[in-house]
């Protein structure tokens, strides 16, 4: 008699994690990606890369998991630790760090900090567009950021006379970084100073946030043909964006969310580089300028399209048929299709005879 094998999802062997715990409400959305990536990878396929290139525009290209991950042994051979601190970066600050989705670990040894995104193709800004201009919508978290300017600051250590040569002599006029008006008045030059500063040092742009594209029929539930693909934006890359969508020219104190984030990733990099420790608390408490606190930002499918347009957002590389082969042992039936990934997954399970409808 076969032994009916528990529900799992490829390539997660060793995490903190375990199996049972893969389908909750705030786990199988970091879980089923790690997966996908991890299936992706032994299948000998790629992701797409959204870097910093010499012009400081976002590019795409392609980038083997092994540079995600950041080691090219087996997935069954590396650790996915969830909702983990990475821990060579509590240096920087003496604030706790917090965690992040995901720290990959070559047995006990941290060796990549990610953060994951499972986004909808299309949403709610670009659903009535024509299919080749529809995006997700992604939201980043202020742990986001904090953790994209930590790794930065990790990378450019070695070179931390030439970093403060090109931030401090603009950063420290600003006397109250508190304040949206005095901010709102140096904006213009906090922006050419983040571009000098992205301009020297681009090439030290690391993989930071794995971004899974799940496309559907429209706005309806059903799964697309072609239905998943990863994009890995660099830690630079996710920093151009709030950058790119800042408006240069302010000087009333109205400040969006995209240049509140431009502002904080100013003042982290005067701080770490004259003081070589952040206060990142204060700065996300004291910089909050009057927007909401628990989102950094969020930019909708027609922004995100921009970035992420490529034949692979239009057809994505993982077929639906793929889906149970990452989803093993009828996992499926542990979800909770009242949310839309799930409800998706679920649909596919019925279409497939897997579940009885």
């Amino acid at each position: 008699m076969t032994t009916k094998q528990s529900p799992t999802l490829y390539g997660i062997e060793n995490s903190n994690r375990k199996p049972k715990d893969f389908w909750g409400k705030n786990q199988f959305n970091s879980s089923f990606p790690v997966s996908l990536a991890c299936y992706m990878r032994d299948q000998g396929w790629t992701a797409q890369y959204l870097h910093v290139d010499e012009n400081l525009d976002i590019s795409i290209r392609e980038i083997p998991f092994d540079e995600v991950f950041n080691s090219n042994k087996k997935n069954t051979e590396l650790t996915f630790n969830f909702e983990s601190k990475f821990d060579p970066y509590q240096q920087y600050t003496t604030d706790d760090i917090k965690n992040i989705d995901l720290v990959v670990a070559d047995g006990v040894i941290p060796i990549r900090p990610l953060e994951i995104k499972l986004t909808a193709v299309p949403d709610q800004a670009t659903h009535n567009l024509e299919e080749v201009f529809w995006g997700p919508e992604i939201v980043v978290r202020p742990a986001s950021t904090s953790y994209a300017a930590l790794g930065i600051f990790h990378n450019i250590h070695a070179d931390l006379e030439l970093a403060r040569s090109i931030i401090e002599p603009t950063a420290q006029k600003i006397k109250q970084w508190g304040n949206k008006y005095e901010i709102s008045a140096h904006f213009p030059k906090l922006m050419r100073m983040l571009d000098n500063f992205q301009l020297t040092f681009h090439v030290k742009q690391q993989p930071f946030l794995m971004q899974i594209v799940w496309k559907t029929k429209g706005k309806q539930p059903y799964l697309n043909d072609n239905a998943f693909d990863i994009f890995v934006w660099s830690d630079y890359a996710l920093c151009r964006l709030f950058i790119k969508n800042s408006r240069k020219e302010l000087g009333n104190g109205d400040l969006n969310r995209f240049e509140r984030s431009t502002a904080r990733f100013s003042r982290f990099l005067y701080e770490a580089t004259t003081r070589g420790t952040v206060p990142l608390k204060s700065i996300y408490t004291e910089m909050a300028f009057d927007l909401q606190t628990d989102k950094e930002l969020a930019a909708n499918g027609r922004i995100t399209n921009k970035y992420l347009q490529s034949e692979r957002l239009l057809q994505p590389l993982v077929h639906k048929d793929h889906l149970f082969n990452i989803i093993l042992n009828e996992g499926e039936t542990l979800l909770s299709p009242e949310r839309r990934l799930d409800q998706s997954v679920y649909i596919q399970a019925i279409i497939d005879g897997k579940i009885a409808p």
